[in-house]
């Protein structure tokens, strides 16, 4: 039975919280981009003020094998001044039993990188590369057998799990998705995966229209599934990046170098015949900005979208093409954005990226529902200083994505089962 975090009763409990504390570091350890540690603070505040203990877990990065340089305990800094106490630390995320034990009501111990054990992924690691199919499958089920013990021992440090962490919400793990049976009366969604399903939620089901979704990113292949869901919810479906190649060749255009993936023809074609029959409305860019070399310093040109030249790249949205974005965006009521309309990583072809956040930024002032989700489109309003005006910025991507796909998330199944 899922219980609410807000009508929980936390006095005297210990709560295993799974949080995302994956955050980047730099060569001296120092986090470079706390925003997911904030993120997680109402949650475990909650927790705390309500008269109980929180034990916080999360990964760090994809270590193979314990290695210092993902060790969580670079963060327990930071994660204390965050939470206005001091955060203990347990060096073996598997033999924390008696600090879990001893913790008393506000206290904080932060258990060291799940991912130090393959059975967190559940996958085994360390086989060789010529392995036979049978070591395979013997290796897959000696990792699932363990993994269960590994589920068991987190499970046995408190009397009740949140889930915190959407940004691993669409990985089956160990702490995002097993964990979560053996408190049946005894687990919930914290704040922030409350935040995103909701986000989610008025995307697909509840959104007031005109609904528009603005895709980007460099190939189709990584959104095809996302596009072909929503063709068939949306009112406009704008079609920016690196992907929007494919759809210009599939149509007869003359892309030059521009990135563009041949095999997925067929698709773009399906994708635009569904739109036509649905009255789906697609904008694709009507000119490019181009560079003659992927380099920020490149000389620079507009073209014609359906006419580049054979020695020169597509790199960003060109001001009509943004011009024709702006006013879909500002004439909608509900608007999704995922991923860049240029090559965002390089500044001199960023402005087309830049210029949505500042579109979607208006179109929440005029009164819209704007999400944004994706690492550059998530980097772009921030870098704008736009975060806190649209309505909601996802902390995950690809669960974000998986959603939008249609796709039941493991994380948030197993706490609503």
């Amino acid at each position: 039975m899922q219980q609410f975090i807000d009508k929980y009763d936390f006095t005297g409990k210990r709560a295993i919280v799974r949080v995302d504390f994956n955050v980047p570091l730099n060569e001296n350890f120092e986090i470079t981009d706390d925003t997911r540690i904030r993120r997680a603070m109402p949650t475990l505040k909650k927790v705390l003020e309500s008269g109980g203990s929180v034990i916080i877990m999360s990964h760090l990065g994809r270590p193979k094998k314990v290695d210092p340089k993902f060790s969580l305990k670079h963060i327990v800094g930071r994660v204390s001044e965050c939470l206005g106490v001091p955060v203990q630390f347990a060096d073996d995320c598997m033999k924390a039993d008696a600090q879990a034990a001893a913790l008393k009501p506000g206290e904080a111990l932060l258990l060291e990188n799940l991912r130090y054990y393959a059975e967190e992924e559940g996958k085994p690691r360390g086989l060789a590369e010529d392995a036979s199919e049978e070591e395979k499958k013997a290796a897959k089920a000696a990792v699932k057998a363990s993994q269960k013990e590994f589920v068991k021992k987190l499970a046995s440090y408190a009397d009740c799990y949140i889930n915190d962490a959407f940004g691993t919400a669409h990985r089956a793990h160990g702490s995002t998705a097993l964990i979560a049976e053996y408190f049946p009366n005894d687990k919930m969604f914290g704040y922030l995966m409350e935040g995103e399903i909701k986000a989610i939620d008025n995307i697909l089901n509840n959104a007031q229209r005109p609904l528009t979704a603005i895709i980007g990113g460099s190939k189709v292949s990584s959104k095809l599934a996302v596009l072909k869901n929503l063709v068939g919810k949306v009112d406009n479906l704008i079609i920016g990046g690196g992907m929007g190649y494919t759809f210009i060749k599939a149509q007869g255009g003359h892309i030059g170098l521009s990135l563009h993936e041949d095999e997925l023809i067929p698709d773009a074609l399906e994708i635009l015949k569904t739109a036509k029959e649905k009255g789906v409305n697609v904008s694709l860019s009507v000119a490019t900005v181009a560079g003659q070399s992927f380099d920020n310093d490149t000389p620079q040109k507009v073209f014609d979208i359906y006419n580049i030249p054979d020695d020169w790249e597509g790199m960003d949205a060109s001001p009509a093409s943004l011009e024709n974005w702006r006013k879909i965006i500002m004439s909608s009521k509900t608007i999704l954005w995922n991923g860049p309309v240029g090559v965002f990583e390089l500044p001199n072809f960023a402005k087309g990226t830049l210029q949505i956040a500042q579109d979607l930024a208006d179109a929440t002032k005029q009164g819209a529902y704007t999400l944004v989700g994706g690492g550059d489109s998530v980097a772009a309003v921030t870098q704008m200083g736009f975060a806190d005006k649209v309505s909601y910025v996802s902390t995950g991507g690809g669960a974000m994505l998986e959603a939008i796909e249609g796709k039941v998330l493991p994380g948030i199944a197993a706490i609503r089962d």
